[in-house]
């Protein structure tokens, strides 16, 4: 099986949903289906199968990080210098709009673009690997295509 890379801060978060499925979420939505149950009818329960299906999705939730994390590979990004690779945190201005962006280039099970969280696998991120400050980048996405300078690498 491949290895899954995490930062450390991927993993701890990761590690603390799985925790909190497992002993908080999971016993409420059994109490929730035990107390549906007890209305009777469970064909025309409609909080019982709103349980079961809540129920159905921690479960699904619970395995899918259980297999995150039993494969995941923990780098420390502090640990890594010179041009981007994963981990790097990079600052990034829009040549066209001159709009200033950073993102942490991370693994797919961590990545939220909202936060500034770029999945590895992402066009932007494949363009960036192996580049150094001042290096130009091309990227085609949905939009069209764009253009960013590298203004700072760091490692944090």
């Amino acid at each position: 099986m491949d290895k899954i890379p995490l930062t450390r801060t991927g993993h701890s978060a990761l590690s603390g949903e799985l925790k909190t499925l497992k002993s908080v979420e999971r016993p409420a939505v059994i109490r929730a289906i035990a107390e549906a149950r007890e209305h009777g009818d469970l064909s025309e329960n409609a909080e019982y199968h709103a349980a079961r299906e809540k129920q159905s999705f921690i479960e699904g939730r619970v395995k899918e990080l259980e297999g995150i994390l039993s494969r995941a590979e923990v780098i420390d990004p502090a640990k890594l210098k010179g041009a981007i690779k994963f981990g790097a945190t990079v600052k990034l201005v829009d040549e066209d709009t001159d709009e200033e962006k950073t993102y942490q280039i991370v693994g797919e099970a961590e990545a939220d673009i909202e936060h500034g969280l770029l999945n590895i696998k992402s066009p932007l991120a494949r363009a960036l690997i192996g580049k150094e400050e001042g290096d130009s980048v091309e990227v085609r996405t949905p939009g069209g295509e764009k253009s960013y300078e590298v203004l700072s690498i760091a490692y944090i």
